[in-house]
């Protein structure tokens, strides 16, 4: 549990980068065993890629720093419970663990546009053996709504 909470922070950090950058207030960090591969926060609105969240930027750099699209072993932690699409590419990249600060439905209160599935629900349906972990830091996280709400030209 000590060291999830370390790891969340990065991704918190990274989260906090993406908002000064005017960014959705998500970011994601791909660990394995003690070693952080990559941190990586949204860039939607920069790219003009509505596919480019923070976990999806995330796993691509860490496929390409490891040369492998094979994560197995790796935990994955997001400032936010993946949505399906990123929950799908963590399946497939076989990243073993999921953890995460705030719910979907956190989101989606403040208004993005999320579908309202679970991390829990899509494992259950799909039957993938990932393991998820929630509310880790979620105060912390939660923070990152309000700090991404009060920014100057936000929108999304």
């Amino acid at each position: 549990m000590a060291s999830d909470i370390g790891f969340m922070k990065k991704a918190i950090e990274k989260a906090r980068e993406g908002v000064s950058e005017k960014e959705a207030p998500f970011g994601a960090c791909i660990v394995k065993g003690d070693e952080v591969i990559m941190t990586a926060h949204n860039i939607v609105i920069s790219s003009c890629d509505i596919t480019a969240h923070a976990e999806i930027n995330a796993i691509k750099k860490a496929c390409r720093k490891l040369g492998t699209i094979d994560l197995s072993g790796c935990t994955i932690y997001s400032t936010t419970e993946p949505c399906p699409m990123c929950f799908s590419a963590i399946h497939w990249a076989k990243i073993s663990r999921i953890v995460f600060g705030t719910r979907i439905r956190d989101a989606k209160r403040i208004g993005f546009s999320e579908i309202p599935l679970t991390n829990r629900r899509l494992k259950q349906e799909g039957r993938v053996p990932i393991k998820v972990t929630g509310n880790i830091l979620r105060k912390e996280n939660l923070a990152l709504f309000d700090e991404w709400k009060k920014k100057a030209g936000t929108t999304y």
